[in-house]
């Protein structure tokens, strides 16, 4: 396994690290004591870094992750959940509740510290909460030691300049933004390194649509861009390719971002995953594809309130 320093925390994270979410069934249905052994042969294959959220499953996530890490020294890895996205459409992002999430979140995941908290997906949420509320209730929890580090996540790009050039947090967490299809994660690096704000990426393969199969249903991704992603899983069938092969090893290879998380709840699957990225990747095969995904390049989905999207955290 490749190791890499998370920004500023001095964390040394695995490059290609585990997201619970598919633990929760949200991608199809799984099998618990299969979950298991998936982190277990990620760990033992060298991830050290693992992620869930309340409401990956709706709990489901976080109570399997947490089993399957109990048998495993807790100074042996890194962990990281987010609060404040409960639901489809439940969010709360108030002071109490975020103390109070941490606290449910730790006694699931069978741990009396986090590593990192994010506020989860804080494009849905009332800014003057995020900035009164939930900010403060992190620096709290930060202050208490039952949290090392503080982040958010979201969608939109612009969430993280407009909550970073006016707030300190310790990481973000972006997804869907450094994939084949679209690299627009690259324009926030200068900013990243300027603050020293660590960086997680998440969902190399855009929550399905470079899995090589049709992505779920609630994929929000519109037409053409499903369209041209079915063209690219074509083309690499046609080569003898492998499309999530070539889309984590492009994840993975750029040495300013840190760590990638995948999800899987199959040890076999989490296996390859490894496998491709730690292998030298195929640049060549890589540039054809992103030819292919060209049309969608940058393009993405609506997400969150549009005040994220103009304007400033204040």
């Amino acid at each position: 396994m490749k190791y890499r320093k998370l920004g500023n925390t001095g964390l040394d994270v695995s490059v290609i690290s585990f997201g619970a979410s598919s633990l929760g069934s949200v991608f199809h249905p799984t099998d618990d004591r299969e979950a298991e052994r998936t982190v277990h042969t990620a760990f033992e294959l060298g991830i050290n870094y693992f992620d869930a959220a309340p409401y990956y499953g709706l709990l489901k996530a976080e109570r399997v992750l947490g089993q399957s890490l109990k048998s495993i020294p807790r100074d042996r890895y890194i962990l990281s959940t987010k609060a404040g996205r409960y639901g489809e459409a439940d969010f709360d992002f108030s002071y109490d509740r975020i103390l109070r999430s941490a606290e449910e979140s730790m006694t699931r995941l069978h741990t009396d510290y986090l590593d990192i908290l994010f506020l989860h997906d804080i494009e849905f949420g009332d800014r003057k909460q995020i900035v009164e509320e939930a900010l403060p209730a992190l620096e709290e929890l930060k202050k208490q030691g039952k949290i090392r580090f503080t982040g958010v996540s979201g969608l939109p790009l612009s969430v993280f300049r407009t909550v970073l050039e006016h707030h300190k947090v310790d990481a973000i967490l972006s997804y869907c933004h450094y994939s084949l299809n679209d690299d627009a994660l690259l324009d926030l690096l200068p900013l990243l390194r300027e603050t020293g704000t660590a960086l997680v990426n998440a969902s190399p393969l855009s929550m399905g649509l470079l899995s090589g199969t049709e992505p779920p249903a609630w994929h929000p991704a519109n037409p053409f861009i499903r369209e041209v992603c079915r063209e690219a899983s074509t083309y690499c069938e046609q080569h003898g390719l492998s499309l999530p092969k070539l889309a984590i090893q492009f994840a993975v290879n750029h040495e300013e971002i840190p760590t990638t998380l995948v999800s899987t709840a199959e040890p076999e699957k989490i296996r390859r995953n490894i496998e491709s990225a730690l292998e030298p990747p195929d640049l060549k095969a890589i540039e054809a594809v992103r030819r292919v995904l060209q049309p969608i390049q940058r393009r993405s989905w609506p997400s969150g309130r549009p005040e994220y999207h103009t304007g400033v955290l204040t």
